[in-house]
């Protein structure tokens, strides 16, 4: 019985960690460097938010999915091509809440994925994910998500996130729907991208990172802990591709009202 609850918590262990960081003045880029094939992909000007590389994290009993490095239409961009499989970049961080403000980042996606529907545990597949991990207080833990923590804690020795924010790209629900994960519901989905008009194009977005955190859970954010992008086609058994451009964070003091 405990292992269909297994995915979620590998989607989780994905996420969990942290380093340092301090916001800055301007914005900058947030991703780096890909590190596992050692390619510039964007300038790597935060040293503190850099103090962890980016790792490519493979989930149990999943096919990888591919990530390289690529220079599309005059950006700089990490190809991603998913055939049946489910991986994710992360990278651990802590921005403190006070510090939390607007995310900046952008993907170009060729085709929806026929099939997938994040809302059913075995259809739940997407061609991009942007992927946001929270501290806070797992005292408050459901049972259910209290045992998948103690799951996570010993498969890997670390606590899964108290909460997890993805920004995705749907077929039909509206642009600002909030998707529960079908196996917990600590990780969110809110829907910035949906349907088919903007397929094949680069699309860019500026998220109020707190705002979009109170949308989906109805609380304030903890700490944010790490950062990842993630597609998948597991579920579905497909083949889908995509690209993503690099993730920029603006300081707390141009977060919207």
């Amino acid at each position: 019985m405990l292992m269909r609850f297994v995915p979620g918590v590998c989607l989780c262990l994905g996420l969990v960690g942290c380093a340092s960081w301090q916001a800055q003045d301007e914005a900058e880029p947030l991703l780096a460097v890909d590190p596992v094939v050692q390619t510039p992909w964007a300038k790597a000007s935060l040293p503190q938010l850099d103090a962890k590389p980016w790792q490519h994290m493979p989930l149990p009993g999943k096919r990888a999915t591919e990530f390289k490095p690529a220079f599309v239409d005059g950006r700089q961009a990490m190809a991603v091509t998913a055939v049946s499989s489910a991986s994710m970049l992360r990278k651990q961080v802590h921005v403190k809440p006070d510090d939390l403000g607007q995310l900046r980042f952008s993907w170009m996606v060729p085709a929806l994925m026929a099939g997938s529907d994040m809302a059913l545990r075995d259809a739940d597949d997407a061609p991009v994910r942007v992927v946001l991990a929270f501290d806070g207080d797992r005292s408050k833990f459901s049972s259910k998500n209290a045992m998948l923590s103690e799951m996570a804690r010993m498969l890997t020795g670390e606590d899964m996130p108290y909460a997890t924010l993805m920004y995705v790209w749907c077929n039909e629900r509206q642009a600002g729907s909030v998707i529960h994960n079908p196996r917990t519901d600590r990780i969110r989905k809110l829907v910035v991208e949906s349907g088919a008009d903007r397929l094949g194009q680069w699309v860019d977005y500026q998220q109020d990172i707190r705002a979009d955190f109170v949308r989906a859970y109805g609380e304030k954010p903890g700490a944010l802990i790490a950062v990842g992008i993630m597609t998948d086609s597991d579920n579905t058994r497909s083949t889908t591709q995509a690209w993503y451009g690099p993730l920029r964070m603006l300081p707390a003091s141009m977060r919207t009202p």
